[in-house]
């Protein structure tokens, strides 16, 4: 099993960029480079990796992206300053519950 990745890339214009990978360094390579990267990202560098956390396999990690990319800025913004709460993310998602419930009932923590 692959130790798949969730992590939070902050644009030139305060955007939020969440992707998924294997190698966080490698993909941020490619998309710097532009050729592999995703074509949201090009035009809007210098890229800063803002937050990464080991989700699991790649099942999980593309449902914890789905669920970031739901997420308004400023729930991805406290993502950025308390990234164990992706951890809390994947859990519940591993677990069966919604997201929305756990985030409409008590939100991310407040850092």
């Amino acid at each position: 099993m692959s130790d798949w990745s969730v992590y939070l890339v902050r644009c030139r214009d305060g955007s939020l960029y969440t992707g998924i990978t294997t190698d966080v360094s490698r993909r941020l390579m490619e998309h710097d480079g532009g050729d592999n990267g995703s074509k949201y990202l090009r035009g809007r560098g210098p890229l800063t990796l803002v937050c990464e956390r080991k989700v699991g396999d790649r099942s999980v990690a593309s449902r914890v992206e789905h669920c970031i990319k739901q997420l308004p800025k400023t729930e991805k913004e406290k993502l950025v300053l308390a990234p164990e709460q992706i951890d809390r993310i994947s859990s519940t998602l591993m677990h069966g519950e919604i997201v929305q419930t756990l985030i409409e009932n008590d939100g991310l923590a407040e850092r």
